[in-house]
């Protein structure tokens, strides 16, 4: 599957279906592919638009109610608006998904546009205003003002405490100490944080760390060692990152965010932040060394290297054929649901390779994971495995 960026969707297809049975979303997706396969013709084949970015990533959302299933399906779409009917109307010829009887039918067609059009007109009055009522402003203050709008719309609550959007879908979260924290964290796009805001524990975070693989990033200060204390004693916390000594989470750059994250140590070994190369870091080196890494050649070497560090900091992965060309990209809890349908031959993402994800990989048939570094792995079986560090 390909990804359409967002800001080059124009419509985006809503369609309902319901099925006679249980299903699940690899059926959906497997008949919306299926089922219109040769009804338009070569040019308007889903799988072939999908590759060049005319259709987006397609999402399913359903449930299941006594042994019925239902629910909705989305495909962005860059056609223009006679192209994406026929496709949203070939959708609607679905008669069958998985083993069961089923039936589509298009709820709408969103022109993405519109809410885009909307957006600027009213920026546009609320900027004009304020050259009026204040002067004409500079451009670095106009830059801000966005900035600001950016940031203090996408923080979230989640019972009551500083969170990104939507905290509780994500599979990991990281656990910051204030709500500026956060903001700092959205600014450079990382959405899965969520902020303790005092020295005690919530009950909303110790419950948010039984289910989900919880980073703790503190402040490197006697601050942070007292919260990490307290976290240690009521959480189930799996990993530690620190800001460099004296410096506070609020105030890091980009670099320095994502640096301390990849620096990130299990929690047993999160003590105070360490100015130069400790043991911790010295378990990893030897690691790797005994780690068997795979010899490639040179053109898919460099081309791994591109995806990957295309990737860092998006927390999204891409999947690669034999040919080198990239399949699909999607979020990275979307990454195992996503290789039971494809035939890849590498799997590229912005994480850390554990002992799961090699076993899934080798299950489906995919020859190279590529990531940020290895965590606990205790047998590759047939998958090579590849980090930043192998290809510097």
């Amino acid at each position: 599957m390909s990804k359409l960026a967002q800001a080059t969707s124009k419509y985006t297809i809503i369609a309902r279906f319901e099925a006679e049975g249980t299903v699940e979303k690899p059926d959906v997706i497997g008949a919306v592919f299926g089922q219109t396969e040769g009804l338009l013709g070569p040019d308007m084949e889903l799988r072939e638009l999908q590759k060049t970015g005319r259709i987006g990533r397609i999402d399913v959302d359903l449930k299941t109610v006594e042994g019925k299933t239902s629910g909705i399906i989305t495909i962005p779409s860059s056609l223009d608006s006679s192209e994406t009917a026929l496709i949203a109307a070939s959708v609607e010829t679905i008669e069958r998904v998985g083993p069961c009887n089923a039936k589509v039918s298009i709820e709408k067609i969103d022109d993405v546009r519109t809410a885009k059009r909307r957006y600027v007109i009213d920026r546009a009055k609320n900027l004009l205003e304020k050259i009026f009522d204040e002067g004409a402003p500079d451009t670095d203050v106009i830059t801000e003002q966005m900035k600001e709008a950016i940031r203090g719309g996408e923080i979230g609550s989640y019972e009551g405490l500083s969170a990104g959007p939507n905290i509780e879908t994500y599979n990991e979260i990281i656990i910051v100490e204030g709500r500026a924290d956060v903001l700092n964290l959205l600014k450079n796009g990382i959405k899965n944080a969520i902020a303790i805001e005092g020295t005690s524990v919530p009950p909303a975070i110790i419950g948010l760390t039984r289910d989900k693989t919880t980073t703790a990033f503190l402040d490197g200060d006697r601050g942070g060692d007292l919260i990490l204390k307290e976290l240690k004693s009521v959480c189930e916390i799996d990993f530690v990152a620190r800001a460099p000594a004296g410096k506070e989470v609020e105030e890091l750059t980009k670099k320095a965010l994502y640096k301390a994250l990849r620096e990130k140590v299990p929690a047993k070994e999160g003590v105070r932040p360490r100015r130069t190369s400790t043991r911790g870091e010295n378990r990893r080196e030897q690691k790797t060394s005994r780690r068997r890494v795979p010899k490639i050649e040179s053109a898919k070497l460099v081309k791994y290297k591109s995806v990957l560090e295309d990737l860092v900091g998006t927390r999204a992965a891409c999947f690669l054929d034999g040919s080198m060309n990239v399949l699909g990209r999607v979020p990275v809890k979307e990454m195992f649901s996503t290789m039971k349908g494809l035939s890849a031959e590498a799997l590229i993402f912005d994480g850390d390779i554990d002992q799961k994800l090699v076993n899934q990989c080798g299950d489906h048939g995919i020859k190279y994971i590529v990531g940020m570094k290895v965590g606990r792995v205790r047998n590759q079986g047939s998958v090579s495995i590849i980090t930043l560090q192998d290809m510097k």
